[in-house]
């Protein structure tokens, strides 16, 4: 038997890849995000973004609606406002009330 061409490989892949109605999803993301996907990567002794990538979906799947809803919540930053820029702030709207307050005390002209 003779080996298979390259273009005879790429068809018989193509077809499975039809057959098993496998699709490619696509990605983009930024440094940060690469980086924890690397990390988890180093952690578990995975090699592949894909097969990393598939994993997390099938085990966050695995979880339920209930158990794999804090993976997929969006992370929400909290900013506190410091006080000293809570005073600043009041007092500025303070000082512009009191304006406002000033000019409509005005006589009409």
């Amino acid at each position: 038997m003779a080996a298979k061409s390259q273009k005879e490989r790429d068809d018989k892949a193509a077809a499975k890849r039809i057959e098993m109605d496998e699709k490619e999803l696509r990605h983009r993301c930024r440094r940060g995000t690469r980086d924890k996907l690397e990390e988890l990567m180093a952690w578990h002794g995975i090699t592949e973004q894909a097969e990393a990538i598939q994993l997390l979906i099938w085990n966050a799947h695995a979880l339920g609606p209930e158990g794999s809803a804090p993976a997929l919540a969006i992370p929400r930053h909290e900013y506190a406002l410091p006080e000293s820029v809570a005073r600043t702030l009041y007092q500025q709207g303070a000082k512009e009330a009191a304006s406002m307050d000033r000019f409509e005390q005005l006589p009409n002209s």
